[in-house]
């Protein structure tokens, strides 16, 4: 019995002390539970969840290069816990003080370094190096400095990516490409197009992004990817560089010169409806010009008047109609007509009545080449008299009452007064046959008007060819036809011999060409000015403009200018067909007159213009062989050389790049000089369009990285 009671009182010792031991640590855990000590320190063991951002699609111009990318970028932070940084954590953390105050140049080697030495004595997993993203070559570089050279699972170093958009040429068509803003995306805060196309294609562009973990494994923070981002897909535009330049700086130029309030400008290939270049510049509250303000080639800020320019489409109506043709005469008087209907009246004048009279009776044709308001009105009103909804068929059979759909939110829609309407009166119809009492769109216009140069077959503007991934097509725009034929042949030839008698005869006569003919027509419009009515400050506002195609017997491409509000001259002849004239000489000379000898007239080109000045030398190179032009260029070594004119032709010297100066960029394209800057540790902001005309930081000069540098363009 003893024994058997012995053992009993042992089993009651073991049974108390298992009891004791799940007490005690029931305890423990609740403590630990609870204590913010521990809670804290679980936090570091902890798996979050957080989105991968997808790089967003490349906008491309129609060779393929870059007009809006997204390029990556680093944020820096360190993980100080890592168990082999005891070793060399104190011996090391000055040499790395160094080479970050070095390289990012925004705190001193002491700062870096007593941020450094705080963060480890706390055990900062998660520690931001610097406030700075660095760019891929950045990152390289980092990851050879001290401590961080030991590798990724010793040194500590933490990057996360995301990416930077930016637009290698600048602002060269911002309101068309768009730009971005802070919004959201597939439920979460994302950068996403604020207009233009990057918000009219925003689901293509944006791509999928993906999901990641940031967990604790053996003492080291590591990022785990649970669902690989979706990178964006790429736009192919038909906007050509070279030319999209040359329209921007073409019109910037006049609009500079008049001190106008905005302006835009559209080239079009004929056969395609391909828009090869597109520009908008407008005036902020300071007065100061902005390129990409609005879209006033198809948005409302440019939906006006169109004034004369809308008479081809009035004399076509009734030249289709068979109520005239180019050899109708009609009676202009002496410039000043009173239009009556009942008791209704409106006062109808030519331009140049004052100086030179009426024009007394003349042909349909020639009222068109002299632009003459009566000789249209009475055309039109004589034609349709009580039979004015036939005229409205026949605008509506030209496409002239509905909208485009290129393609860019924010289109605005077309508006002809009607009869039935409220507003329409009995003198409306002599107001909209020479363009008044209605708005539309430069685009409008334009389309109108490639139509007459393509043989009556109307295109759809097309601003963007193909949806890419990866290489790949996943979705092709193709060209459009919006209508076989807008009229028959017998009103198309006569509309042909009119536009070209414009610039033969008539208010166009100072934009003839030597080497092929140009066929438009001008146009000088009284407009109102959103809440400004028709005068600003109590002065009438104008808007000149000039519409055509060219070559006149061949069409290849048709342009649009309108300038809206110039001060001095604002007839359409010579504020804005000297525009149409020069954008059309450059890409004769650049396209068309390829190889007829065509030479760029020296009278038109400003001092101030870059022509081939400095750049790549394959680039170069590629140019003067073209030319058939050697001088010696492919003796340099330099990959960066210099172009001069000089009398006998074109010399080129080597442009040499010395490490820790300043790089000269003058002169260079701006992806040459954006590439070239960044890649040597410079940050750029640009202003205006074109190439490099001057740099903030004199060439040569010591560089230090980081430096902000800002390049003119002209």
């Amino acid at each position: 019995m003893e024994i058997k009671q012995g053992i009993l009182n042992r089993f009651k010792v073991v049974y108390f002390g298992i009891i004791v031991i799940v007490l005690w640590i029931f305890v423990l855990l609740i403590k630990i539970q609870f204590s913010p000590k521990w809670s804290e320190k679980s936090k570091i063991f902890q798996a979050r969840e957080l989105t991968v951002q997808a790089r967003r699609g490349t906008i491309c111009a129609a060779d393929g290069s870059p007009l809006a990318a997204s390029i990556p970028h680093y944020s820096l932070r360190m993980d100080l816990c890592v168990p082999p940084l005891k070793k060399y954590f104190a011996r090391d953390v000055d040499s790395l003080a160094l080479m970050l105050s070095r390289f990012f140049r925004d705190k001193s080697a002491s700062a870096y370094k007593r941020a450094l030495t705080e963060a480890y004595r706390k055990g900062d997993h998660y520690f931001l190096i610097s406030a700075h993203k660095v760019d891929y070559d950045g990152l390289q570089k980092i990851k050879r400095f001290p401590i961080f050279r030991y590798g990724q699972f010793k040194g500590g170093l933490i990057t996360e990516q995301d990416y930077e958009r930016i637009y290698p040429l600048g602002n060269l068509e911002s309101r068309t490409l768009g730009k971005m803003k802070e919004g959201v995306s597939k439920g979460n805060p994302a950068q996403v197009g604020a207009f233009g196309l990057e918000e009219s294609f925003e689901e293509d562009l944006r791509g999928e992004p993906g999901l990641a973990e940031k967990v604790n494994v053996s003492g080291r923070t590591m990022e785990v990817h649970l669902d690989e981002p979706t990178d964006g897909r790429d736009l192919i535009t038909t906007l050509d560089v070279k030319l999209q330049d040359q329209v921007s700086y073409s019109l910037r130029k006049m609009l500079e010169k008049t001190m106008a309030k905005y302006g835009t400008a559209i080239l079009m290939e004929v056969k395609t409806g391909d828009i090869k270049a597109i520009s908008n510049y407008g005036r902020n509250s300071g007065g100061q010009l902005i390129q990409g303000y609005q879209n006033y080639a198809l948005g409302a800020a440019g939906c006006t008047d169109p004034g004369s320019t809308f008479k081809l489409a009035s004399l076509m109506a009734a030249m289709e109609d068979r109520k005239i043709d180019t050899s109708t005469i009609v009676d202009a008087g002496i410039g000043v007509w009173i239009s009556k209907h009942g008791r209704q009246t409106w006062k109808v004048t030519d331009s140049d009545h004052e100086k030179k009279g009426g024009y007394g009776k003349i042909t349909a044709k020639r009222a068109f080449e002299v632009s003459s308001n009566i000789g249209v009105a009475k055309l039109i009103t004589q034609s349709y008299a009580g039979e004015e909804k036939d005229f409205f068929k026949r605008i509506h059979q030209f496409g002239l009452d509905v909208p485009i759909k290129v393609g860019i939110s924010g289109e605005s829609a077309p508006y002809l007064n009607h009869p039935g309407e409220k507003t329409w009166s009995g003198v409306s119809m002599t107001q909209i046959s020479y363009g008044y009492e209605m708005r539309l769109t430069p685009i409008q216009i334009l389309t109108f008007y490639n139509a007459v140069a393509n043989d009556g077959c109307m295109m759809k503007p097309r601003l963007v060819k193909a949806v890419v991934e990866e290489g790949e097509v996943r979705e092709s725009f193709g060209t459009k036809t919006i209508k076989r034929s807008i009229c028959s042949n017998s009103t198309l030839r006569q509309a042909h011999a009119i536009l070209e008698g414009v610039i033969e005869r008539g208010t166009g006569k100072a934009l003839q060409a030597s080497n092929y003919k140009i066929a438009g027509k001008t146009g000088t419009a009284q407009v109102a000015n959103r809440n400004e009515g028709y005068g600003r400050n109590g002065s009438r506002v104008y808007q000149a403009s000039f519409v055509g195609y060219f070559p006149a017997d061949g069409p290849k491409y048709s342009c649009i200018v309108v300038i809206n509000h110039p001060l001095g001259d604002y007839y359409g002849g010579s504020v804005a067909g000297p525009v149409f004239k020069q954008i059309a000489d450059y890409v004769y000379a650049y396209d068309l007159g390829k190889n007829e000898g065509f030479k760029y007239p020296g009278k038109d080109i400003p001092e101030d213009y870059p022509g081939l000045a400095a750049g790549r030398k394959k680039d170069i190179a590629k140019v003067l062989n073209e030319l058939d032009i050697m001088n010696g260029w492919s003796f340099y070594k330099s990959e960066w050389v210099e172009a001069n004119r000089e009398e006998d032709g074109v010399s080129v010297t080597s442009r040499e790049l010395k490490p820790g100066t300043i790089p000269n960029v003058k002169g260079m394209g701006v992806t040459d000089a954006v590439y070239l800057l960044e890649k040597s540790g410079l940050r750029v902001s640009m202003r205006g369009f074109g190439k490099v005309k001057s740099q903030s930081l004199r060439a040569g000069d010591p560089m230090k990285r980081g430096q902000n540098i800002t390049l003119t363009l002209g």
